[in-house]
């Protein structure tokens, strides 16, 4: 009624007919769809476990459940004891540079931390900060020099030197034919000893996706 009366006001002498009330009525729907869509956002809560696969593309499961298994799968092999023997002590472990090389856009540094976190809870190694982390903690150590009390004071020439580095690679595979669309993700890595350049263990991963036309976007 409220659509009438309005259409009153701007057209007083016209008469109504069936098509234009249809149309009044049109715009009520419209009117009240639009309201219902600006308040109609719905937010659920997941566990951050819980596997999601919305596109397709990488994505933070693939990131863990990649990690865990490829420092599993290092840390198992018989380099290992070997190493461990050798040295009398667990070895000690520094992350190099892990390069996308895939089709699309990856958050590498996300997938070092994961890494990092695998090492770190497996206890058998020992973890140091890489390269940028470090010129971080000398810019601090030169900042105490004469700003922090003695006792407090940390020396230079303290850092623990890495024995082993780990690196690799992420690369992917697109095959895409009409509607339908297949992509092989490859992590590559490899631990390499720093003194002798001597390569310890390489691993792969692969994970494989297939997308039908309703998830790809053209």
């Amino acid at each position: 009624m409220f659509f009438l009366y309005v259409y009153n006001i701007f057209f007083p002498i016209q008469e109504y007919t069936m098509s234009k009330i249809w149309i009044l009525a049109l715009c009520a729907s419209i009117a009240f769809l639009s309201g219902c869509a600006d308040g109609g956002k719905k937010v659920t809560r997941l566990d951050v476990n819980t596997v999601t696969d919305l596109s397709g593309s990488w994505n933070d499961t693939d990131s863990r459940l990649v990690a865990d298994e490829m420092i599993t799968d290092c840390l198992d092999r018989p380099w290992y004891n070997q190493y461990a023997q050798q040295k009398g002590s667990v070895p000690t472990i520094v992350i190099g540079k892990v390069r996308n090389k895939s089709h699309e856009h990856i958050r590498v540094e996300t997938f070092i931390k994961d890494i990092e976190r695998a090492l770190i809870n497996s206890g058998k190694a020992e973890f140091v900060a890489n390269a940028n982390e470090r010129a971080d903690l000398r810019d601090e150590l030169a900042d105490q020099q004469g700003n922090t009390t003695e006792e407090t004071t940390k020396d230079a020439g303290m850092e623990i030197g890495a024995d082993l580095m780990l690196t690799g690679a992420i690369n992917s595979i697109v095959d895409q034919e009409g509607g339908e669309q297949v992509v092989v993700y490859q992590i590559d890595m490899e631990l390499t000893d720093i003194q002798s350049h001597r390569k310890l263990w390489l691993g792969d991963k692969k994970i494989k996706k297939y997308m039908s036309k309703s998830s790809v976007k053209f």
